[in-house]
């Protein structure tokens, strides 16, 4: 009989032991998917912690003051193009943006789903101010706008700095990502782009040949070395300067064709801007640019007179798509 008790109170402890075990179980399994099953969104906003604090950033003769944003910006103005090319890969929406001389691998922004909030150097201020945009992105063109634009919403500088490309340009793809919470895509790219670098890095480091960049402007020239707007040809992707004392200046340095004749270099790089601006792309440079005088140039011998893509080199440098078709146009060269 005693036996027979003892029996009975060990398989009544042996099951509330069971049922307690399950509960546990049942409450893990609760847990695990109330993570798993949060919407995309939730989890988008807790990838970033916010508030974010920007700080206040010196270009040039501008300071550009420390910014805080208190959430993640929904409504965003872009007015360069280069951070909206970084934005569109890291498949960030965007709602105004200056449609005048949108690039037309980014032309989807001069459709109607997007508010045209004027041109790169004139705001429409009244267009932007009826938005209420959460934030508004901006670079050296609107510098002087920089103020008026404050009083609208939080102004971001996202500018790069040319002389020292390579880390101003992974600090402003990195902000990219922290803002809406994109740090691993942001990550991925750039490092995808540092590959391209090392690639054609790799050209230039044994290539003898020298290399000059101008500008093409209405039938005038403007010439850019190591440390200009252009320099990264120099700078970040090894090519040798044929004149590397070329005054580092925002508008390129005078150079008539005499000047092109006299330096020699074995590979001319040419962004045409007024394929850039013009409607459909008109231009003469290249007529002026492919005449007796260039002509007498190793670069004009060779074949090796490089008009590079203008959209992409005086529009929207600075972005993850723009800065990896740089690469890969300086890549054909060498290959």
């Amino acid at each position: 009989m005693k036996n027979w008790k003892f029996l009975t109170a060990l398989m009544a402890m042996m099951l509330l032991v069971l049922a307690a075990c399950g509960t546990k179980d049942e409450a893990k399994k609760e847990d695990k998917g109330s993570t798993d099953n949060k919407p995309a969104e939730e989890k988008k906003e807790e990838a970033t912690a916010y508030p974010i604090t920007i700080p206040a950033i010196k270009n040039g003769e501008e300071t550009f003051k420390e910014v805080t944003l208190d959430k993640m910006p929904e409504k965003v103005v872009v007015f360069d193009y280069g951070f909206l090319d970084t934005l569109d890969a890291l498949d960030v929406k965007v709602a105004g943006v200056p449609q005048k001389s949108v690039p037309k691998y980014l032309s989807k922004y001069s459709g109607k789903d997007y508010v045209n909030v004027g041109a790169l150097k004139e705001p429409d201020f009244e267009a932007i101010s009826s938005m209420n945009p959460d934030v508004i992105f901006i670079s050296g063109r609107q510098a002087a706008a920089y103020d008026e634009l404050s009083k609208i919403a939080p102004t971001v500088f996202v500018g790069v700095d040319n002389t020292n490309f390579v880390e101003s340009f992974k600090e402003t793809t990195e902000l990219a990502g922290k803002i809406f919470g994109k740090e691993k895509e942001a990550a991925d790219a750039f490092a995808a782009y540092e590959a391209k670098v090392e690639e054609v890095k790799a050209k230039t480091t044994s290539a003898k040949e020298k290399a000059l960049i101008v500008l093409g402007s209405e039938g005038s020239l403007s010439a850019y070395g190591p440390g200009s707007r252009f320099g990264v040809i120099h700078d970040v992707y090894g090519v040798k300067p044929a004149d590397d004392k070329i005054e580092v200046s925002t508008h390129g340095a005078n150079a008539s064709f005499e000047y092109v004749r006299d330096t020699n270099p074995d590979i001319l790089f040419v962004v045409d801007r007024d394929a850039a601006v013009t409607p459909e792309g008109e231009s003469g440079t290249k007529a002026a640019i492919e005449n007796e005088i260039v002509g007498a140039t190793n670069a004009a011998k060779n074949g090796k007179i490089v008009y590079l893509d203008p959209q992409v080199w005086y529009l929207s440098g600075g972005g993850l798509t723009s800065e990896t078709q740089k690469v890969e146009d300086v890549l054909k060269v060498f290959n």
